[in-house]
This record gives C-alpha cells, structure tokens and sequence, in this order.
C-alpha cells in the first residue's frame, strides 16, 4: 500500500483528501503545517506528497525547498494542492521542482488521475534496467505507457543504412538523435595524418549523437555503419522538448546510456596505458560483447581488420601479428574472417 503525505492547515480539506484517498486503499498520513510535514516525511519517507502553499510556520516553496535538499525525500513525487490559480503561482511551482499543480476546488477523479501518474512515473525511476539494448527497450516502452514520453515514436523515420554509409560527420549541426533498430555502427575521429581512430561501438538498442544535441554544439567525430543498419531519427525539436519538460526521465534515460561514456573512457586510458596484447585483446572482447545477443551467445566477429585495428589504435599488421599470436595460443580461432573467440576467461585476464 502507497503512502502518501497531505500538508494541508485548512482541517476541513485535509479531512475531506484525507477520506478520498482512504477510500483508493492509500496509506494516509498527514500535518497541519510545512513544519510538521517536513518532520513526518523524513520519519516516514512517503511515496508521494500533497501540499498545499499557504500555510503558517512553512509555506509549500519551504517545503518542497527543504524536499530538494535531502537525498531521501528529493525523488519523492511532489504535487502542489492549492487557491493561488495564477500562471506566475503555476510557473514558480514548477520551477522549483514541483511534479505537478492542482487548483482548488477539484475533483476526485482529478486529484486521483495526477497521484496515480505520478506513482507510475516514480516507480520507473526507482527500477533498475540493465544496461544493454533490453533494458533500454523495457524503460521506453515503460516510460511510453506510464509516462507517455515516447522517444521512439513509430511516426518517427526510419531509413536503412548500407554498410560504409555515412550517418553524421564532424563539423555538422546535429538534426536528429539516433536510435539503432538493427545493424552496428562505429564513430570515429581523422587525425592530421589521416588516420582513424574509432571513438566508439553502436549496435542495437544504442542511442548515438546525443552530446552534440545537449551541448548545442557541432558534431566532433564520424558514424559510419559498419554492418547494413536499420537507424530511427528522432528529430531534435522532440528530443529538446522532453529534456526540458521531462527532467526526471530524461535523467534516468541517461544513466542507462551512461555505460557508453565508460566504455569510451576506458577505450581512452586503453590506449593510452596498455600494452599492445592488452589492447588488442581488450579491443576484441569490446567486439564480442557488442555482438553478443544473449549472455550465453557466442557469435562470431566479422569486422574487418582495419577497422579493429582503428578501435585499438595500431597498425593493421600490428594487429594481425597479435591476432596470430592469440590463435597460436588457442584463445581465438579464425574461420572464413570471422574471429572466433575460445577463452573468453583468458582474454578478459590479458587485459586486466
């Protein structure tokens, strides 16, 4: 049974919210004042707050102030219940944080339409997704039915990419985020000298080029589709209105895609620390984990050489010497250009 917090001084409506959320099987606990109702949240931790504005000792801005302050209360939904109707009150609610805003008087099904939203809502937030193309699969179709905040819209277009196609290129303005349906894609980055060093790996359920759509700024590497991709372009006008309305879910959204930012630092200190063995390894592995599509999966990589050799940041035949050594070894196999691996365990142990 959810528990919900009613701050309310007028006793006659805090009874009457009181009785109405009783009768929906909700937990109620509730105070007279900001003060008193700040003391029982950080005793109780509720799941949702409603609170009035007006109020003596502690108006509703302190409270939800305070709210915003501590770790435990600050995810806890929060709906502002109150007289003051106008568009300024409405905005400066808002603005500090406030889930949403009813106006008094209101309706039963009103008041309970917005607790049951926002409950929904907050139980997508608590849950963790796995950070891999089913878990981000289950958050939006979570967040498209719970929160109707639908990234991947089937109205959005979709194209298919052949392999070596372009998708954005450095020096651009960024028009659209893209989500992969199917196929890979690699980004990467032309130094002076012409030579490619790959800045990440995309397969499905990834989510590219949304740093140069935060930033407002131009893209800084290539994509380019390594195997025949089908890609969803969400247009930056959609993405752009969801961070800005949605906060909450756009900052879980991102905790999902941060596994890509770690796997590009960790590509980054790669290079710049291991060993060419380790390297290689640790390239190879990267490949492998981005074409696996169940844990048990042991698929085979058909990537070229020059493109592996781009991702780990050495020479082609550099590459291919430790990629000798490794089938000598009996750690990969090499069968028709597919690269086999054989130890997981060992390789994982070469590069650590």
């Amino acid at each position: 049974m959810k528990t919900i917090l009613v701050i309310e001084d007028n006793s006659e409506i805090r009874e009457n919210v009181t009785e109405i959320l009783e009768l929906a099987q909700y937990k109620v606990i509730s105070a007279e004042n900001g003060k008193d109702g700040v003391a029982l949240a950080m005793q109780i931790t509720p799941d949702l707050v409603l609170c009035d504005i007006m109020m003596p000792v502690l108006d509703g801005y302190g409270v939800l102030h305070l709210f915003n302050k501590d770790p435990k209360l600050s995810s806890v939904p929060f709906i502002f219940v109150s007289a003051k109707a106008s568009r300024d009150d409405f905005r400066k609610g808002m603005d500090l944080g406030a889930d949403d805003y009813i106006t008094k008087p209101f309706n039963q099904s009103e008041l309970l339409n917005s607790i049951e939203a926002r409950l929904r809502k907050s139980e997508i937030l608590k849950t963790d997704y796995n950070q891999d193309a089913d878990g981000v699969n289950k958050f939006m179709s979570e967040v498209k039915t719970n929160a109707k905040v639908n990234l991947t819209s089937p109205d959005n277009e979709t194209q298919v990419y052949k392999k070596k196609a372009e998708i954005y290129t450095e020096g651009h303005r960024p028009m659209y985020l893209y989500f992969i349906n199917k196929g890979k894609v690699k980004t990467f980055k032309v130094n002076t000298d012409g030579k490619e060093l790959i800045t990440g790996l995309y397969t499905a359920g990834d989510f590219m080029g949304y740093t140069a759509l935060l930033e407002e700024t131009t893209y800084t590497d290539n994509a380019e589709v390594l195997e025949e991709a089908e890609i969803m372009m969400i247009p930056k006008a959609d993405f752009a209105s969801i961070v800005n309305s949605e906060n909450q879910i756009v900052k879980k959204f991102f905790q999902l895609l941060s596994h890509n930012l770690v796997e590009r630092e960790n590509q980054l200190i790669n290079l710049a620390y291991n060993s060419l063995r380790k390297r290689v390894a640790n390239g190879v592995l990267q490949v492998y984990e981005k074409y696996k599509q169940t844990p048990a999966d042991k698929p085979g990589i058909k990537m070229s050489r020059e493109n592996l050799a781009q991702l780990v940041g050495t020479p082609t035949e550099s590459l291919c010497r430790i990629l000798s050594d490794f089938r000598e070894e009996k750690l990969i196999e090499i069968k028709e250009g597919k690269i086999e691996v054989l130890e997981e365990n060992k390789l994982k142990d070469l590069r650590n």
